[in-house]
């Protein structure tokens, strides 16, 4: 399936230095492209990249935060000199913070209206930012594909976590209407699209969802229970649609999003 490949192709995956950012990064390397790994933990950045490069492949380590333009635009500027060219983004940075999460037994009218804003802000502008920045480069290659990571979070409402919630139903929106103006712009050569995954654990969750015996939290439990896999997914287990959707073999899709879930979205409960 030739169709499949990303060989000779450079992608950049924002939160390349988190814990599903790694399996994009890795995934997009076994498919042959090059790869900025982009994050703001720098020794992991330059730890993932070192060890590509070592077994053959070519990265490249981006230090730099999503809502920092400037850090931003230094990055595409590294990647330009070194790859001479930008043709997809995985926009993966995100992910939810203590201060936006509301507990049962808190005021509902008394939330920390900040730390909501704030988690809102990073899983939404930390989407739009990236894009505006490395997309102008994507256009500039003439063709490319863009991948932003959504959430179970979106479509359903899930407690506790209202600013998270906004800011991937936020994402949901930006994405079919961003898919629709680059194809009125640009016909089918550059495409957007998402993929939600359901619950998978990261260190953003891992406090949420289970105990430090890795027994399930009662949060972990619901989870599992409206899952009907009756398990987390692994994070490999996202390569598959990340590489359909940034490869040729997508070339008719833009606007969907593709919900890598062991079923959670369509479970109705009974």
């Amino acid at each position: 399936m030739e169709n499949f490949s990303l060989k000779d192709k450079v992608i950049i995956v924002t939160g390349g230095t988190g814990i599903l950012g790694g399996a994009f990064v890795d995934a997009v390397v076994e498919a042959g492209a090059s790869v900025g790994i982009l994050g703001r933990n720098a020794r992991i950045a330059h730890e993932r990249a070192d060890a590509i490069n070592a077994a053959g492949g070519k990265a490249l380590a981006l230090v730099a935060d999503v809502m920092d333009e400037s850090q931003l635009i230094s990055c595409r500027t590294e990647v330009l000199d070194k790859f001479g060219k930008i043709d997809g983004l995985v926009n993966a940075a995100g992910g939810n913070q203590p201060e936006g999460v509301l507990q049962p037994e808190e005021d509902i009218f008394k939330m920390n209206m900040q730390g909501m804003k704030q988690v809102m802000d990073l899983n939404l502008w930390g989407t739009v930012i990236p894009t505006q920045i490395f997309g102008e480069s994507i256009a500039a290659t003439g063709k490319g594909s863009i991948v932003n990571i959504s959430s179970m979070n979106s479509k359903r409402v899930i407690t506790k976590v209202l600013g998270y919630n906004l800011g991937k139903a936020g994402v949901d929106y930006y994405n079919q209407w961003f898919a629709v103006e680059l194809a009125n712009r640009y016909g089918g050569a550059i495409r957007m699209n998402a993929i939600a995954p359901g619950f998978f654990l990261t260190e953003q969750n891992r406090t949420l969802l289970t105990n430090t015996d890795g027994s399930y939290t009662d949060r972990g439990g619901l989870a599992i229970k409206q899952t009907p896999f009756k398990r987390f997914g692994h994070p490999d287990e996202l390569k598959g649609a990340l590489i359909w959707l940034l490869s040729d073999a997508s070339q008719f899709v833009t606007g969907a999003m593709i919900c890598v879930d062991g079923g959670f979205s369509v479970f109705g409960g009974v």
